[in-house]
């Protein structure tokens, strides 16, 4: 829903664009419901580069994948604000985060979702073709599995 908005606001633009200069503002904010961000992996060269994409076209820079110790999957609370002209609140969400952890505290983020089940399945994935353990952080106590 985001990118149909993004290229219709981005096409109200390019019409906008004949008779008003406020139309570069508005393909402004197009770009930004456009633009996915995220992080991309190439097992058979043991690459990885974070991602920023529009329209798919990626942009970013390999860099070669460390050796990895383990893969995270851990619970927690995302905060978004929303703001207006007279009043502002916070919303809370559960995520889910996928990390791949090496040489000790360092990480790569994989990938944010909602869903457990699916996080799980991309983390035995990850596991697989990295040949590491998975540590469930999704609960209190922590487990590996």
């Amino acid at each position: 829903m985001k990118l149909i908005f993004g290229i219709l606001l981005f096409l109200f633009s390019i019409v906008l664009l004949r008779d008003d200069i406020k139309a570069l503002i508005i393909s402004g904010l197009a770009v930004y419901f456009i633009l996915a961000e995220g992080t991309e992996f190439d097992f058979e060269t043991n690459r990885y580069r974070k991602v920023k994409s529009i329209l798919g076209l990626n942009f970013g820079t390999w860099k070669p994948l460390p050796e990895i110790d383990y893969v995270s999957v851990f619970a927690t609370n995302e905060t978004t604000t929303l703001r207006s002209r007279s009043a502002e609140t916070n919303v809370k969400s559960e995520i889910i985060k996928i990390n791949l952890f090496y040489n000790g505290n360092h990480r790569i983020e994989v990938c944010r979702v909602t869903d457990k089940s699916k996080a799980f399945e991309i983390a035995r994935e990850f596991s697989y073709f990295l040949k590491v353990d998975i540590l469930d952080a999704t609960e209190q106590e922590s487990r590996w599995l």
